[in-house]
């Protein structure tokens, strides 16, 4: 079924009773060609542009619970491609390039939107950071404007302006930053993979990992044993636990990332903010609520939730940028499993079994990345080559000490990234 303006039109006067299921619900067949384990933003992207660009359907997801359920549903929404290191900035601006097709692309809704994010600077030193960082940006091809404290003021009138202890110097503003809508993206590449004839295999635990000679040849599921040419794991914070049933040990921790949403507002908040000295970021869904966060919980966990004092850090940086704030009623929280690698950078690569794959140590770049990523692990399965763009996120490079990525400048220390 193909969505258009006019179908929507129809469906109202019709009571919506001729929609068709978006994907089908498949029992899982006896052999696929790739196996991708998580139903995720990443799982769903790789299995799609498997099959668009590749020609690769005889694929299945399984994923544990339902599609889009863990991270790709708990995040606060953010697109953006302004990282700095080489290796991570020209993925992401292959990421943002994507996100600017895919509803096109999909004939999905997914609401993206590019309102523009601003990242405050507060000492003249992060002016300098950041204005290193624009020019990175404007030389990798994307857009980068640095804005004066009054600049800043002009687009944003309800920041705290008079504070002294972080008074606000300015901003970087990058125009095709922004947000889009977390659960349409997994919905929109779902329904995408399944018009391709990919297998969405959801209420599907994989239980092990069947190897045999060094060589990866199926998997244990909580509805029966499937052999697999290829298998990719793709379960973000669950990727230590699911690596384990090959007998590997990743280089990644797990730990809690929590957000929050108000109730609905009016339309105060037109772009994405960052607050330089509270690590507190903000934007303004399109039903009116205030999502934003802050820092990890930091502590590793593998639980869905986090601690209240990490809470109150978080309401005491938005207090500090917006006083404003403190008007509004909280209206839910929720907690993301983040898997941290030692150097802030993703690993898309083929590990020591042969035939089995993982994508991971996403830190806090895993949703803006949900094109690229797919795209990159797609093209690793068909061609047994890394794409371009993603050359520099090899398993290999924490073993070796070789072509490490420091994106924070925080050294190795997982949390800190």
């Amino acid at each position: 079924m193909r969505y258009s303006g006019f179908r929507v039109f129809t469906q109202g006067l019709l009571g919506n009773t001729g929609w068709k299921p978006a994907w089908r619900k498949p029992a899982p067949k006896a052999e696929y060609d790739v196996v991708i384990i998580g139903g995720g933003g990443h799982g769903l992207a790789t299995a799609y542009y498997l099959a668009k660009k590749h020609g690769i359907t005889n694929v299945a997801v399984l994923e544990r619970g339902y599609l889009g359920g863990g991270n790709i549903g708990r995040n606060t929404t953010i697109v953006r491609a302004n990282y700095f290191l080489p290796g991570n900035s020209e993925f992401y601006s292959h990421s943002l390039r994507l996100w600017e097709g895919l509803e096109a692309d999909l004939n999905y809704n997914t609401m993206h939107s590019q309102r523009g994010l601003i990242n405050l600077f507060h000492s003249d030193g992060q002016r300098d950071a950041f204005a290193r960082r624009g020019n990175a940006m404007l030389a990798q091809g994307d857009d980068a404007v640095l804005l004066s404290r009054e600049e800043v003021r002009e687009k944003l009138p309800y920041l705290d302006y008079e504070q002294a202890r972080f008074p606000i110097y300015g901003g970087l503003y990058h125009p095709r930053g922004g947000t889009a809508r977390h659960d349409a993206v997994a919905w929109g590449y779902a329904r995408g993979a399944d018009q391709r004839g990919v297998d969405l295999i959801e209420n599907c635990a994989v239980t092990g990992i069947d190897i045999a000679g060094g060589k990866v040849t199926g998997v244990q599921t909580t509805r029966g044993a499937i052999r697999a040419k290829k298998v990719a794991m793709v379960v973000a914070g669950r990727s230590s636990q699911v690596a384990e049933m090959a007998g590997m040990h990743l280089p990644i921790e797990s730990h809690v990332l929590q957000a929050f949403v108000t109730e609905g507002l009016k339309p105060v908040i037109n772009h994405v903010v960052s607050f330089g000295m509270g690590h507190f970021y903000i934007s303004q869904s399109d039903k009116g609520g205030l999502v934003f966060g802050g820092d990890l919980d930091f502590y590793a966990s593998y639980a869905a939730r986090g601690n209240l004092p990490r809470v109150e850090q978080v309401m005491e940086a938005g207090m500090t940028l917006m006083p404003m704030i403190g008007r509004a009623k909280i209206l839910r929280s929720w907690g993301g499993i983040m898997d941290m690698s030692p150097d802030g950078s993703p690993i898309i690569d083929r590990t020591d079994i042969d035939g089995l794959f993982v994508n991971c140590g996403w830190n806090y770049g895993g949703f803006k990345a949900v094109p690229a990523s797919g795209d990159s692990l797609a093209h690793l399965l068909a061609t047994g080559r890394p794409l371009e763009v993603a050359k520099g996120f090899r398993l290999d490079r924490f073993r070796s000490g070789r072509g490490l990525m420091d994106e924070e400048g925080t050294g190795s220390q997982h949390n800190l990234h």
